[in-house]
């Protein structure tokens, strides 16, 4: 099983991203998904999470209210909408299945004017 972020980028405060995970090799729709993300010199943080019914949704305290995880399940995949962003959003923002202990590479998101 392979899992592939993308969408990150440079964006000025105040803007958006859309963040995607993307899996080969197994449904996403079968497991829990967490976001994380990890700045320079920082802990790992907690995004964001959905269950495999994509009905229960938890977010960490920096993001609630900005950050939206939702599945895609044609594409397999599971995306983080991030608005209103800050510089102190920045960082490698990677998704983790807890039950398999996968994640994938991390895409990098720069909040800066």
């Amino acid at each position: 099983a392979q899992l592939v972020e993308s969408g990150g980028g440079l964006v000025q405060p105040g803007g958006s991203l859309r963040l995607s995970c993307a899996a080969s090799g197994l449904r996403l729709n079968n497991y829990i998904v967490n976001w994380y993300r990890q700045a320079p010199g920082k802990e790992r943080e907690f995004v964001a999470s959905i269950d495999a019914t994509g009905r229960r949704k938890n977010y960490g305290d920096s993001v609630k209210g900005r950050f939206t995880i939702s599945r895609e399940l044609a594409k397999n995949s599971v995306n983080l909408q991030m608005n209103t962003l800050k510089p102190e959003d920045t960082g490698v923002y990677y998704c983790f299945l807890p039950l398999l202990g996968s994640r994938g590479q991390g895409t990098q998101v720069t909040v800066s004017s």
